[in-house]
């Protein structure tokens, strides 16, 4: 991906015309949403936990759907792809589609190659190398070493004082006072670190800043 925008990437999706009349209800209802995203994750529980912590209860402005997998790399982007043509041929598109995925100890031929295909669908990709965890971390400090997921565990156990959890669903209120901290040292790490296969670095921080303009937007409507 380098240091080139994705932001001002949009796909032009069409909904297809039909006289089923669930499809049109479906249709009238999608007048009132501008937009609807789809972030589909490799963690079954602790990334759709921290992102589903940001949609507004109740927001007609955008739609989220985020889907947990325990899928990883090309499967992930396989699965991503299946999610948005299934929706387009119901008529109700995604503007945006998010695959989230971590590095890991997965072979590089695999996890560089889900990312390609994925920017081959206009998918963007909010990866993590080596772990998801980085983006916690980069809340209490930067950090611009390679380290295992193991021990990001440890770091963000000591910083929180207490065992640090995958799946606790209370990390995005926890670590929210802190949020502007952990963008600006994402984006100073990604200016040094700015290719998916750099260890360690994060495009996480790009979905944060894209969900947190979709709440901006929600309330002021």
């Amino acid at each position: 991906m380098g240091s080139e925008d994705l932001f001002h990437r949009r796909k032009n999706h069409g909904i297809s015309k039909t006289r089923d009349s669930r499809s049109y209800k479906r249709i009238q209802n999608r007048r009132e949403i501008r937009e609807r995203i789809l972030i589909v994750c490799e963690g079954e529980r602790t990334e759709p936990n921290y992102f589903r912590a940001f949609i507004p209860q109740g927001s007609f402005v955008f739609q989220v759907d985020v889907r947990g997998t325990g899928y990883n790399t090309i499967r992930l982007v396989k699965e991503a792809r299946r999610v948005s043509k299934e929706a387009r041929n119901e008529g109700e598109p995604y503007d945006e589609v998010w695959c989230v995925m971590d590095r890991d100890q997965f072979p590089v031929e695999h996890y560089n190659t889900a990312i390609e295909i994925a920017k081959s669908r206009d998918f963007f990709v909010a990866y993590s190398n080596e772990a998801f965890e980085l983006w916690y971390l980069l809340h209490f400090q930067y950090f611009d070493t390679g380290i295992s997921r193991q021990q990001y565990i440890v770091k963000l156990s000591g910083h929180l004082n207490r065992p640090y959890r995958k799946n606790d669903c209370r990390m995005y209120s926890i670590l929210l006072s802190s949020q502007s901290t952990a963008l600006k040292n994402a984006e100073t790490l990604y200016q040094k670190n700015n290719k998916p296969t750099d260890n360690p670095s994060t495009a996480v921080f790009r979905l944060v800043k894209r969900l947190n303009d979709l709440r901006s937007k929600s309330t002021q409507s």
